[in-house]
């Protein structure tokens, strides 16, 4: 494996194709709307799923969204439903942050119950490949890949409440008011995922992020978690973004 020469500004890790596009999807779409380089790298391909006939299609899905969010696409080969934070996957992923090189990555936000345990094996393993990335002496396990540093560590969720409680990080509201349609486009991609019966997942969708967004005095919002407190240098204009 070799780094690659262009590299990308950030990267969204999901546990599964679908993941980053209900959870930051208009974060994603509003980055590469202002030029920048982004990425997502999905750990499994999501299948078996009851609703997809097969990989081929799941992953045909997931290509698909990727266009029309303008993002970069990876799918590792770990398993799906059998996802567990080791070594092998520390490693694999940490290969991938070299490998790009980004500033900043988004990874998932603590545990989903009632939903899939790879949600947060996912968030372990990322947490874990963040550090394994800048790590000197160990060349053996990144395939040659040089050390990367990574900027920042955002999460997102997958919660569909509207506040989130007793979970780390600091919360803040990412404007998404442009690329809140191209987030419900992304996610209508999986049409094995949410066929005409689960249309409402999209309704609630939109009720969330244009709720998160009115808290903040958006029309959409998508809510983030640094791993550091957000500082400001100018107070006007953290109280009065730019649109």
């Amino acid at each position: 494996m070799e780094a690659d020469p262009e590299g990308l500004d950030v990267i969204a890790v999901g546990a599964h194709p679908d993941d980053v596009e209900i959870g930051c999807g208009g974060t994603l779409a509003r980055l590469v709307q202002q030029g920048l380089r982004v990425g997502v790298v999905d750990l499994t391909d999501g299948e078996p799923t009851p609703g997809s006939p097969s990989p081929q299609v799941r992953l045909a899905e997931a290509e698909a969204a990727a266009n029309v969010l303008g993002v970069k696409r990876v799918v590792l080969d770990l398993p799906n439903r059998r996802l567990f934070d080791s070594f092998e996957a520390r490693v694999l992923l940490a290969c991938q942050f070299r490998k790009y090189r980004p500033r900043v990555v988004l990874g998932l936000h603590g545990k989903t119950p009632m939903a899939s345990p790879d949600h947060f094996q996912a968030s372990q393993i990322t947490d874990a490949a963040v550090f394994y990335s800048r790590l000197t002496k160990w060349d053996e396990h990144f395939d040659g890949l040089p050390v990367h540093t990574i900027g920042r560590q955002v999460y997102y969720s997958l919660s569909f409440e509207l506040s989130v409680t007793g979970t780390s990080g600091h919360p803040f509201v990412y404007d998404i008011g442009e690329t809140l349609e191209k987030k419900l486009e992304s996610i209508r991609c999986y049409q094995t995922q949410f066929p005409p019966a689960k249309q409402y997942v999209l309704d609630r969708v939109r009720a969330l992020a244009e709720a998160n967004g009115a808290g903040a005095g958006f029309q959409a919002g998508e809510v983030l978690f640094s791993t550091r407190a957000i500082g400001s240098t100018d107070l006007m204009q953290t109280l009065f973004p730019s649109p």
